[in-house]
């Protein structure tokens, strides 16, 4: 594909993705519709189906572009503090962005039904291998560099990361509005449930997490290609 056409592609795919985003903040998932998306966008309907497949794919495509935005950021942050890649600090961040962003938080507090529209999607088969892949990797950086407590089995930790993590994600809507649980707070307790938890009880030296940076940068940029190729659909070929 022409480079000029590729580009108008990526333009025209983020018009409908903002136009869709919009929509998805303010009715939810289960009402949103392509026809009103291709409106908001000022194209025909038929356009958007150039793009993604149907309406459950566009969904997928909404976030898979704040999932990529999200792991950038954590890379970026990587790789100006090493010291970013600790588990704790890696999960915090990850909190922190998904929260902040209404997409990602919308995806991760909506009900089941509704995220049943991003679970049953084809792309999101090899999404999860790419995920677990880069999960793998990340884990291992800090275990090979003694950055996690010794003798943990690696499947366990990443079990009970995603379990902790999750409770987390969903735990917001069922608690008090107590403002003494802000969002940095909250990001905080998860922080260090899972210091506590995996990490060992000496601080490592920073030229350790220097050292495992690396992989975990490479591990996470290929993460964010993959969600950014889910989200751009034809206009990432």
């Amino acid at each position: 594909m022409a480079k000029t056409q590729r580009a108008d592609l990526h333009q025209r795919a983020d018009a409908l993705l903002d136009a869709a985003s919009e929509l998805l903040v303010s009715v939810g998932p289960r009402s949103l519709r392509i026809e009103e998306v291709a409106r908001r966008a000022g194209v025909g309907k038929g356009t958007v189906y150039l793009h993604w497949a149907g309406r459950e794919h566009l969904l997928l495509a909404i976030g898979a572009r704040e999932a990529a935005a999200m792991y950038e950021a954590v890379t970026a942050a990587i790789r100006l503090d090493p010291v970013e890649a600790a588990l704790h600090r890696y999960l915090r961040r990850l909190y922190l962005e998904a929260m902040q962003r209404p997409i990602l938080r919308s995806i991760f507090l909506t009900d089941e039904a509704g995220l049943a529209a991003f679970a049953n999607q084809p792309a999101r088969s090899d999404l999860a291998e790419t995920k677990l892949i880069a999960a793998d990797e990340h884990m291992a950086a800090l275990r090979d560099h003694r950055l996690l407590r010794a003798n943990l089995d690696l499947a366990d930790v990443d079990h009970a990361v995603q379990a902790i993590a999750y409770g987390f994600f969903a735990a917001g809507p069922l608690l008090p509005g107590d403002p003494h649980f802000s969002l940095d707070h909250r990001a905080d307790l998860l922080a260090e449930v899972i210091r506590r938890s995996f990490e060992p009880a000496r601080t490592p030296a920073p030229q350790r997490y220097a050292a495992a940076a690396p992989r975990i940068i490479s591990a996470s940029e290929r993460l964010a290609a993959r969600f950014r190729r889910i989200a751009y659909g034809t206009a990432a070929d």
